[in-house]
């Protein structure tokens, strides 16, 4: 039945594809891919908020609590099963996994990305586990876009932008926040992009909010609403909470990265979930906000809600004034980390997304409760609250408009953009200052590629250098004597010729111009050995550099030519003009008109 269905409307848009323009055909696609990712969104926030109704209800049992202690561990090992069951135990997650496909598999997704997520996130976020829903939204909504571009036989740069187009309605569908979703594409996915490319994002993003408006209630949903209009007396504090952001999402990027690293190096994913499940049992009673997304707790403390923070700790009977509450307060702040790195580290699906507003909002709360505990002022602990959530988020992410964006809109309105606009800039450069590239892009470049925010260098940066080297160069030996060499030439087209020891490991190169004097002089073909002809290249390039020091080793020994080794042996020539010409070709395919 739903296949017979997939193929009825797979022939109905082959129909419309043939009939409509190519502009036409995308801003449809564009609006059936925002429709398709939203309503992913909306089932796997719909499914979580179910589970965690379920899990968390109280049923009067004697043993609940240690019950609701083990969840996470249990969400976890369900997780780590099904990516070893289904997916051969390798599951690509997150947004680094995003832009890996758009940088090096050219926006291509496996077909499983569009479920795979939606079941791994519910299970390892309904169950407890301490991350965010909205990375694995995002990759959904981009296989979505990605897949059905290659389903219609779309090119790469309509691939891209129907990639990001379905991220972009994931993110807005998450939020009811269209603005930001178009945001989190241009800064975060396409970093390089014309003015026509905003609309099929725009429309896929405005159906993907669309969405989560009719189906989504206020309860699944992060809304806020401000009552206390900004004062601009209050500049200078806002200007400390964005340096304070910035140090908090230095401190909370870097500190992810470590727990992630510790957890690579243990090799059997089930010790991975055992000791993951572990942390997130203690730090849950003791701070039980850790569990899940955090959002309740984000609301809680915009309304100035601090005892229902407390109610589940077993540490509620030992907290007994107001700095006690705050201390408990900054301990889940700076705790949040490694609960979020153990369960995505650990096995789980899940993003920082989520716990960089959580944080934030902790953040908020704490320093202008501190403030107004000391006496130092009376400041609006709500609007703090937000505004700190777009801080840590645009530290974190190196997304400072997404950020402020989305707090301007799940608040429901521009009240706040002044002090949006001072914290998350001032948090982005601060942590743009400490530590140079997001998570993410750290991440990223663990796997062998980068973000560039030039296009020129990130076409050059997408070039591979083994699909450009020439291996058709005829190597001669060093000891080998200018007979030898001539033998070679009379079989060659080649000006050029790499020399080799008897390992094989490049010592040197002839050019044909440099012998051509004694080249016809056959009373010297017995007499001169090759090493004596040979000189040292002016550049060697090893396997594995990037292609942005390849030309800079052109552009210093003004060479046409240079050789590639690997390990020190030969391994062939790689040209100037070849870089160009597939420079040239990768330009055209990919502009984005």
């Amino acid at each position: 039945m739903t296949n017979t269905w997939i193929s009825k409307h797979t022939l109905l848009l082959n129909w419309l594809q043939s009939r409509l323009s190519e502009r036409q055909f995308f801003i449809l696609s564009s609006i059936l891919v925002g429709l398709t990712a939203g309503l992913a969104a909306v089932l796997l926030k719909s499914l979580v908020h179910l589970i965690y109704e379920l899990i968390t209800r109280d049923y009067n049992l004697p043993f609940q609590l240690w019950l609701y202690l083990f969840l996470p561990f249990t969400g976890l090992l369900i997780t780590v099963l099904y990516v070893q069951r289904f997916h051969k135990g390798t599951f690509d997650k997150g947004t680094s996994y995003i832009l890996f496909a758009i940088t090096r598999k050219s926006s291509l997704m496996a077909p499983f990305h569009m479920v795979a997520h939606l079941i791994t996130s519910a299970i390892t976020i309904g169950f407890g586990g301490s991350s965010g829903l909205e990375a694995p939204i995002a990759t959904t909504g981009s296989a979505i876009g990605s897949n059905y571009a290659r389903t219609y036989r779309l090119n790469y740069r309509q691939r891209t932008l129907l990639l990001s187009c379905g991220a972009a309605a994931g993110i807005a569908a998450a939020f009811n926040a269209p603005i930001a979703g178009v945001l989190f594409a241009i800064e975060i996915l396409l970093l390089d992009i014309s003015a026509t490319a905003f609309i099929p994002l725009i429309i896929a993003s405005a159906v993907g909010a669309l969405c989560s408006n009719i189906i989504l209630q206020d309860g699944i949903l992060l809304s806020f609403k401000t009552q206390i209009p900004f004062n601009f007396y209050n500049t200078p504090f806002y200007i400390l909470l964005g340096i304070a952001a910035g140090l908090l999402a230095t401190y909370h990027s870097r500190t992810f990265l470590k727990v992630d690293t510790w957890f690579a190096q243990r090799k059997n994913p089930y010790l991975k979930v055992c000791i993951a499940g572990g942390i997130l049992a203690v730090l849950i009673l003791l701070f039980p906000p850790l569990f899940g997304e955090g959002y309740t707790s984000v609301i809680a403390l915009s309304q100035n809600d601090t005892q229902s923070l407390l109610n589940a700790s077993i540490l509620k009977d030992f907290i007994t004034n107001e700095w006690l509450v705050l201390l408990f307060i900054g301990s889940i702040m700076l705790i949040k980390t490694f609960a979020v790195a153990a369960t995505i580290s650990s096995g789980g699906n899940g993003g920082n997304f989520a716990p960089s507003l959580m944080t934030g909002a902790f953040l908020g709360f704490l320093f202008s409760r501190f403030v107004n505990l000391s006496g130092f002022g009376k400041l609006p602990e709500s609007n703090f609250t937000l505004v700190a959530m777009a801080g840590v988020m645009s530290g974190v992410m190196h997304a400072p408009l997404t950020a402020i964006f989305l707090i301007a809109e799940v608040t429901g309105g521009y009240g706040l953009m002044i002090p949006l606009m001072i914290v998350a800039s001032i948090s982005y450069t601060v942590s743009r200052f400490i530590e140079p590239e997001s998570i993410e892009s750290i991440k990223l470049a663990q796997r062998g590629a980068a973000i560039i925010h030039d296009r020129d260098k990130k076409i050059l940066s997408d070039l591979s250098l083994s699909k450009l080297t020439e291996t058709n160069f005829q190597p001669v030996v060093e000891t080998a004597q200018l007979r030898d060499l001539i033998g070679i030439i009379e079989k060659t087209t080649r000006n050029i010729f790499p020399v080799i020891n008897e390992e094989g490991k490049l010592t040197g190169v002839i050019e044909l111009n440099a012998i051509r004097e004694i080249m016809f002089n056959t009373e010297l073909y017995d007499k001169i050995v090759v090493k004596e002809l040979m000189r040292k290249p002016p550049a060697i390039i090893e396997e594995g550099e990037s292609m942005d020091e390849v030309m800079k080793k052109f552009d210093s020994t003004d060479s046409w030519n240079l050789p590639v080794t690997r390990l020190g042996k030969y391994v062939g020539f790689i040209s100037k003009s070849s870089i160009f010409n597939k420079y040239r070709s990768e330009l055209i395919e990919k502009s984005v008109h």
